[in-house]
């Protein structure tokens, strides 16, 4: 059965202070030349067939219930056999 994979992002424009957060982390334990760190979400949905009906459905998925069209930006959708 293939996998689709949805990516989603912060806007570009908002903060994200996880992103900071890991950040600051990777410079106090040492590791320089890391710039901008942000932090995403992964979803992995099993489907029956990656067919155009499916996939525009996860579309459709992706936009309305897996992101939040104010603050995220659905980045990827991506099919994985």
């Amino acid at each position: 059965m293939p996998t689709i994979v949805v990516d989603v992002m912060p806007k570009a424009e908002l903060l994200d202070p996880q992103g900071k957060a890991v950040a600051g982390a990777l410079q106090r334990l040492g590791h320089a030349g890391f710039g901008d760190v942000r932090i995403g979400k992964r979803f992995e949905l099993t489907v029956e067939s990656a067919d155009e009906q499916t996939l525009a459905a996860v579309t459709t998925i992706a936009e309305e219930i897996l992101s939040n069209s104010v603050i995220e930006d659905v980045v990827g959708i991506e099919v994985v056999e």
